[in-house]
């Protein structure tokens, strides 16, 4: 996963500058159809409704997700290859964006499903 332009410039202002920042406490995860890009606005897939997700304490410079993330009932079919991970569940800032270890197409009317401890994120 890669860290998103709003993010950068948030981590970087607090680390250098005593800039404020406070984190979610639930993050909200949007399905691609491809590469969003570093601004996470391309590639949005067909059904736009953002997941809520919760994940545990970092460690090895790593954070998963705690709890599936779920959704039913997609509006949309076509092909899931890309995340981003969102401050809020509509508008909002971005945070992660990145691909899924393999693509996966759904109809309409499917659910999607990220398993618990699936989701990583990293900082290297």
């Amino acid at each position: 996963m890669s860290i998103a332009n709003w993010l950068e410039t948030q981590l970087l202002d607090k680390c250098f500058n005593a800039g404020s920042f406070a984190g979610v406490t639930t993050a909200y995860v949007k399905l691609h159809s491809s590469d969003p890009g570093e601004d996470c606005t391309g590639g949005a897939f067909g059904d736009t409704t953002r997941a809520p997700a919760t994940f545990g304490a970092a460690s090895g410079n790593m954070v998963s997700n705690d709890a599936d993330i779920t959704w039913t009932n997609l509006s949309a079919g076509g092909t899931i290859s890309h995340i981003s991970i969102w401050d809020n569940s509509t508008g909002g800032n971005p945070y992660w964006y990145g691909a899924l270890t393999a693509s996966k197409t759904v109809n309409s009317g499917d659910t999607f499903k990220i398993l618990n401890g699936d989701l990583d994120i990293t900082l290297d």
